[in-house]
C-alpha cells in the first residue's frame, strides 16, 4: 500500500547545520514529525543501512497516522531506495544544507574531528553540489548555512516542504 504522503530529507555533509536546525523546525512546523537519525547511533552504532531502514519504518508509521516526516540527516537517494519501506512513500524529496569550507572546518574542529575526516566531508559537500541537478528528482535545492540565521534556514525549509506537502 502506497502512502498518500511524501517523505522529506534535509541532507548535507557533516557540519552543515542539520542537527542545529531541528529545534527551530519543530517550533515552526508542529504538524510535522522531525528527526535527527544520528540520535540512534548510541543504540545501534554506525550500521547506516539499519539506521535508514529504521527511520523509514518510523516515517511510514507516522504517515499511516496521517502526519508527515522530515528527517534531518545525511542520506542519499540510492541508499534510501534500497530501504524496505521506500515504495510506501508517494515521493522522497531532498534538500541540501551547505556551508563554506572554512565554516565547515571550524564546526568539525569544535567536535574534535580528525583532519582526514574534515577533508572527506569538505569533498562530500562539494560532490553534493555537483550532483544536485543530476541524481535528484526534482533537482535538490541548497540552502547556505554559512551566515544564515537558523530561523531563516528553518523558514526556507518550511517553504520548500510546503510546495510538495
Amino acid at each position: 500500500m502506497e502512502s498518500k504522503f511524501p517523505l522529506f530529507i534535509v541532507t548535507g555533509a557533516s557540519g552543515s547545520g542539520k542537527t542545529y536546525v531541528i529545534k527551530e523546525l519543530r517550533r515552526l512546523m508542529p504538524d510535522f514529525d522531525i528527526f535527527d537519525p544520528d540520535s540512534l547511533i548510541e543504540f545501534i552504532g554506525h550500521d547506516w543501512e539499519k539506521m535508514r531502514n529504521i527511520w523509514l519504518r518510523v516515517a511510514r508509521n507516522i504517515s499511516e497516522n496521517g502526519r508527515m516526516t522530515i528527517i534531518c540527516g545525511t542520506m542519499m537517494p540510492w541508499d534510501i531506495e534500497k530501504c524496505a519501506d521506500f515504495p510506501f512513500f508517494k515521493h522522497v524529496y531532498y534538500l541540501n544544507l551547505h556551508c563554506d569550507e572554512e565554516t565547515r572546518e571550524k564546526r568539525l574542529r569544535e567536535r574534535n574531528w580528525a583532519e582526514e575526516e574534515i577533508q572527506n566531508h569538505k569533498n562530500f559537500a562539494k560532490r553534493l553540489l555537483e550532483i544536485a541537478d543530476e541524481v535528484y528528482n526534482p533537482p535538490m535545492p541548497t540552502i547556505d548555512t554559512t551566515v544564515t540565521d537558523v530561523t531563516e534556514v528553518a523558514s526556507r525549509i518550511k517553504e520548500w516542504v510546503h510546495q510538495y506537502a
